[in-house]
């Protein structure tokens, strides 16, 4: 059973919006005391958030459907709908959050830092928020609009001052046991450590962070070996630090070598997370050398023999042994320095403030039509964020609330553009996609409900009553009888004139 996991794929849905409601308020000797239909509630967001508990992405591995809670209906008497309770994710320090495509959505790094994946749906408008001076006593509400619904990758970066990278069985799981407190696993086999061991190492006052990080191989930035899966956490470290044996049993390789593949591995790897602004290239990060296990005395000569060559990358070299912890105090000092001098260099924080951010001139707010061909037939296509809401706001089988759509479409722009475009009465227009978008024929004449009212304090939809009268009943009955007396009249004249005759009687 895996322990742990730093790549998942989820789906998010956020909460749809509860509708509103549309009541009339009833008193005594009031039979219209005006609209009182409560808004129905918001729906509830799927947010991620930066815990310290949290390690590994594990749990989304097993759960990868996460959802917000709905939004309640509105009720009568002004009564609002209950907004959904927020679906809160917890994931580690350093979770990158990217959309399927692989475009970088989010860089999660400190405590308490939330980004919403999916936004929940508004509530809809009872008919007492759509009261106005025109439409007096609204007989419609708006529905709740759907939460969003999206599928992210969210991939774990580990955040370290110091990375260790090197081959496999290089000694980098021994170097963090013995600088630090962590206990990784040791073996004498390669790719004993397949994920990333953090370590809190004390250097005098200074304390930071390393990184084991598992071995790398050829290849390794095209994906060999997991080379991607272990590359990945090297991206967010300020001091890499390559730990090169000098007591290898292979013949073909030597520190020099080793130290040589590995730079052009990380030359070739290309992160994610150029794009976020200070973000400083591999290639720039300060660096150290390593050479390990100088307790064995082969070891002790091939690093004397390979210093000089090393000496030329022009990089502080450090001979260590993680068996004796020879070198290593002089070792950590020195990654200490590099890391101050890191941290010294790093903006200082602000408090957050907030940021207004007016959508950008030609974005969803625009509405666009244009002609397309779709089932073969031309169909115009009415595209943008407010008409697309506002189809997924009504309720069709109510003839107000369609002519109130028509209205607040009108009033947008949509007709016109729709007659500049060439669009005819009875013509096809869908709103939306062309997949699942409202498809209608466009009538430009459609009215709303204003006209049904009357006089203040009156309204003509309550004198729409389908109940007879007492007369009417009565006119209605004597109709009734008036017919059936003259349905038997006219049976007996048949019979009196011998129309019933059995035919076999006149054989």
């Amino acid at each position: 059973m895996a322990s742990f996991v730093d790549r998942v794929t989820i789906f998010a849905q956020g909460g749809n919006g509860g509708h509103g409601v549309a009541s009339v308020k009833r008193e005594k000797f009031k039979p219209l005391g005006g609209p009182d239909g409560g808004n129905g509630g918001n729906g509830g967001s799927v947010i991620l958030e930066v815990d310290p508990q949290v390690t590994t992405l594990l749990t989304y591995h097993r759960n990868p459907h996460q959802r917000a809670e709905n939004g309640t209906q509105g009720m009568g008497d002004f009564r609002q709908g209950r907004n959904g309770a927020d679906t809160i994710l917890p994931v580690p320090d350093g979770t990158v959050v990217k959309s399927t495509r692989g475009e970088l959505l989010a860089d999660l790094t400190g405590v308490g830092a939330q980004f919403v994946v999916a936004e929940g749906g508004r509530g809809g408008l009872g008919n007492a928020a759509l009261a106005s001076k025109k439409r007096k006593a609204p007989g419609f509400a708006l529905l709740g609009e759907p939460g969003e619904e999206h599928n992210v990758v969210l991939e774990l970066k580990s955040v370290a001052d110091v990375a260790l990278v090197g081959y496999p069985s290089a000694g980098k799981s021994s170097l963090i046991a013995a600088m630090s407190a962590a206990r990784p696993k040791i073996a004498d086999y390669p790719f004993t450590t397949l994920v990333p061991n953090l370590g809190v190492v004390q250097a005098g006052e200074a304390r930071f962070t390393v990184a084991d990080v598992p071995g790398l191989i050829p290849g390794a930035s095209a994906g060999k070996g997991l080379g991607l899966d272990f590359l990945r956490h090297i991206e967010r470290c300020a001091v890499i630090v390559h730990v090169l044996d000098t007591a290898t049993f292979e013949v073909d390789r030597d520190p020099v070598s080793d130290l040589r593949t590995i730079e052009a591995e990380l030359a070739a790897y290309e992160g994610d997370l150029g794009e976020i602004e200070g973000y400083v290239p591999l290639m720039q990060r300060p660096r150290v050398i390593a050479l390990n296990k100088i307790d064995i005395p082969d070891g002790k000569d091939l690093a004397e023999i390979t210093k000089p060559e090393l000496e030329v990358f022009g990089w502080p070299i450090f001979e260590v042994s993680a068996v004796s912890h020879e070198g290593l105090k002089e070792f950590s000092f020195a990654l200490a320095r590099l890391v101050e001098e890191h941290r010294a260099q790093l903006p200082a924080l602000e408090a957050a403030r907030t940021v207004l951010r007016p959508r950008p001139v030609g974005s969803k707010d625009e509405i666009t039509v244009r002609v397309v061909e779709h089932a073969g037939e031309t169909v115009y296509q009415v595209r943008g964020r407010k008409p697309e809401r506002w189809v997924l706001q009504t309720d069709f089988s109510n003839d107000e609330a369609v002519g109130y759509l028509a209205d607040r479409l009108a009033g947008a722009g949509v007709e016109e553009e729709l007659m500049k475009a060439g669009a005819h009465a009875g013509d096809t227009v869908v709103i939306g996609t062309l997949h699942d978008g409202v498809i209608f024929d466009w009538e430009p004449t459609l009215t709303t409900g204003p006209e049904l009212l009357g006089q203040r304090g009156t309204d003509l939809r309550l004198d729409r009553n389908e109940r007879r009268t007492t007369s009417e009943r009565r006119e209605r009955y004597r109709d009734m009888m008036d017919a059936k007396s003259a349905a038997r009249e006219e049976l007996w004249t048949e019979r009196s004139s011998g129309v019933w005759t059995d035919p076999e009687d006149e054989r």
